[in-house]
């Protein structure tokens, strides 16, 4: 009886204050929206870099006056270095023809670069990318050598800026979790003192703050989960509208998004979406009716 009692107190609180419940709803389904997001990017960002910082090369290019001694010499020296796990030699003309192959979509580039432009170069994995600077050190200075570039430099770059959007995303959402926050606190406090009366009657009579407290509690409750499932259903909409059509030419650069982390993120929004609401709405409720 207790529990259809505060059932039907939820069902009546929701519907009594529709447009700040609707709101509420908006408000925490746009914040766990970009809680989702910077979280699957997170994740999205740690996979890339295991993937790309295992494909790191060191290039070593050689001067265009090397001479066939002094190439030999870096080969001996790179195939015997303890760090090294393996390498592979190319030519200039095989420079160029990669090159070609790259910026096959922008002739007039292409055109004007020479096919003798491009230094040949060994590249060079190594058996902990973290090592460069040791084997640079090791290798740099030999007659013959041009520059020794680390693939890593570059990557640090790029995945800084996916960086910056993480913490941006991340940003975003606790900006509009405070807003969430407020309209949870003040959609409560709107409902306790519309039914002020008949709280001031159950402490009368003498019920328990559980049972005063349940029904606006799960109100929020059920507004915070219903707007974590909409939140939930923008983000998988957005992954396959965006990711898997509208940006798959990227698809050769950013490693997919799997579905299974997208799913990932429904129990963990409808969590953070109830748990939050719900303490938000009792510390609420502890303040305002002394209960």
């Amino acid at each position: 009886m207790r529990l259809k009692y505060v059932l039907n107190e939820v069902l009546v609180g929701l519907w009594r204050n529709v447009t700040m419940t609707i709101a509420m709803i908006i408000t925490m389904s746009i914040s766990l929206f970009m809680l989702g997001a910077s979280v699957l990017l997170y994740m999205q960002v740690d996979q890339m870099k295991n993937y790309y910082y295992g494909k790191i090369e060191v290039s070593v290019f050689l001067r265009p006056d090397v001479t066939d001694a002094q190439r030999q010499n870096i080969d001996q020296m790179i195939s015997s270095n303890p760090l090294v796990a393996g390498k592979t030699y190319e030519t200039q003309k095989q420079a160029f023809d990669r090159f070609q192959q790259l910026w096959a979509d922008s002739p007039d580039f292409v055109k004007s670069v020479g096919p003798n432009s491009l230094p040949e170069s060994f590249r060079v994995k190594l058996k902990d990318p973290q090592k460069y600077k040791e084997f640079s050190n090791q290798i740099q200075g030999q007659q013959g050598i041009l520059d020794v570039i680390d693939q890593r430099t570059l990557l640090d770059k790029v995945f800084g800026i996916f960086n910056g959007f993480q913490f941006g995303a991340l940003g975003v959402a606790l900006f509009m979790a405070v807003a969430a926050l407020l309209l949870v606190g003040n959609t409560i406090q709107v409902a306790a003192y519309s039914k002020r009366r008949e709280v001031a009657v159950m402490k009368l009579v003498g019920a328990s703050n559980w049972f005063i407290q349940a029904p606006f509690v799960l109100e929020a409750v059920v507004a915070g989960v219903i707007g974590s499932v909409i939140g939930f259903v923008v983000l998988f909409i957005a992954k396959v509208v965006l990711l898997d059509h509208k940006l798959q030419a990227l698809a050769t650069i950013l490693t997919p998004v799997h579905n299974g982390n997208v799913w990932l993120m429904l129990p963990l929004l409808a969590g953070v979406g109830g748990v939050v609401s719900a303490v938000t709405a009792w510390i609420t409720l502890r303040f305002y009716l002394k209960v």
